[in-house]
This record gives C-alpha cells, sequence and structure tokens, in this order.
C-alpha cells in the first residue's frame, strides 16, 4: 500500500474531501501534528506522497513557531527528491519558501467562496476540472508568495497573482482550499472572528456563498485532486 503523510498545523485543517480519495487510490494516510509530533527527516524521501496543510501561522513566523523551521529543511530536501508533494494555503507558502521565493502579507485578507481565473498552463492542468465548479474555491488566506524559480503559476485571483503553481510535474501548491467541504469552513470560522472581522467579511456573508457553492466545489476538489493523483511519475 502507498503512503501519505500530511502536515497538520491545527486540528481543525485536515485532508478534507481528500482524505477518501488518497484511500480510494490505495494510500494509507498519516497525520503529523507538527505542534506535538516529531517532523523527522525522512519525510523528505520516505512517504509515496507529501501533504502541507495549512493554519493560521505565517511563514515569517518561525521565531514563535519552532516546528516551521523543521518543515522547510524537510521541504527542501522533498523538493531535491523529485517524490510527489502537495502545499494547500500555508502549504504552498512553505513550499514556496523552501524553494527560495519570499513569503509576505498580502495586500488584503480573500475570505470565502470565490473563483480562479486559470492561466494557459492552468487550463491544460488537473485545475481545468474546476470548470465543473464555475472555479469557485474556498480562500482563507492574509499571506502570498512569489512565484519560485522555475514555477509556473496556474491560477489567479485579482487580489492574489499567484493562486497555484507547479515546481516539476510531482509538485503542486494550492494558495486556495479545493478539500474544505462548508461544514470545515464552519470550524474555521468559530475560531477567526478578530481575522474575518479586520477583512471587513461578514460570517452570514460567507454561510450564505457555502450554501451556493459550498458542496459543489467539494465534489470538483476531489475529482481535480483524484486527477492530479493520476498524473503524478
Amino acid at each position: 500500500m502507498k503512503s501519505a503523510v500530511a502536515l497538520r498545523h491545527v486540528s481543525i485543517e485536515g485532508l478534507g474531501v481528500f482524505e477518501d480519495v488518497l484511500r480510494q487510490h490505495g494510500y494509507a494516510v498519516t497525520y503529523v501534528d507538527v505542534w506535538k509530533d516529531k517532523i523527522d527527516a525522512s519525510l523528505a524521501t520516505e512517504p509515496d506522497l507529501l501533504v502541507v496543510l495549512g493554519g493560521p501561522m505565517g511563514v515569517y513566523e518561525a521565531d514563535q513557531y519552532a516546528f516551521l523551521h523543521d518543515e522547510v529543511r524537510v521541504l527542501q530536501g522533498r523538493l531535491m527528491s523529485g517524490k510527489p508533494l502537495l502545499g494547500i494555503c500555508l502549504g504552498s507558502q512553505l513550499i514556496a519558501y523552501a524553494a527560495g521565493a519570499r513569503v509576505y502579507p498580502g495586500a488584503q485578507k480573500e475570505i470565502g467562496y470565490a473563483p480562479l481565473t486559470l492561466t494557459a498552463e492552468g487550463q491544460a492542468s488537473c485545475l481545468n476540472g474546476l470548470a465543473d465548479a464555475g472555479y469557485y474555491v474556498l480562500h482563507w488566506h492574509g499571506d502570498t508568495f512569489d512565484l519560485p524559480a522555475g514555477a509556473v503559476r496556474l491560477c489567479s485571483t485579482p487580489v492574489t497573482v499567484n493562486q497555484g503553481f507547479t515546481l516539476g510535474p510531482n509538485v503542486l501548491a494550492l494558495q486556495f482550499h479545493m478539500e474544505a467541504l462548508p461544514s470545515d469552513m464552519e470550524a474555521w470560522a468559530a475560531t477567526s472572528a478578530e481575522y474575518m472581522a479586520s477583512a471587513g467579511v461578514e460570517l452570514a456573508t460567507v454561510r450564505s456563498d457555502a450554501a451556493k457553492y459550498g458542496q459543489r466545489a467539494a465534489d470538483t476538489g476531489a475529482k481535480v485532486f483524484a486527477a492530479w493523483l493520476n498524473s503524478l511519475r
């Protein structure tokens, strides 16, 4: 059986709909909770797939969250190995940073369901499957990153130019949440009142959009993720 290890930064941000897809594709799924579990150097090479999940901290806050140093070292090794690697939100930022790019606060926070615009390369990638949901995905971030050297931009929004990229055939970094169910959004909102208020975002609006787009976005995200898994070399 293949192995998939997910680095989890907070207990409420897991693999979402991706977990069932992984099991359906023959992966044994393990979580490493980085705030309490050892981040072993073997993660750079041993798992068949490494997934780095989201979280509320910033890549530039490693002095407050020492585990970020260990994660970056693992990711640098993982990138050198060429083995499959997926980053979601904070995970995408960590991949960008490990690849030598700058990570920093964005012009404004993006919170809620909104569509992406795909580049030509994005249209030719698995992300083209997001068309089934009108390219709507869940956004929940305030930071952004420069594109690493050698990376290919896949998608953007008016606020965030770098919403996703590939770095070789086996590395996919997504600033947005294609894995999340509406119930996941509710869990994040329950701990993010101040964060949402600072962005001028009303929970009622996000809930309304979740009712319109959330389940379809999650179902489509699962199909897109399955297509990516099938493309791995």
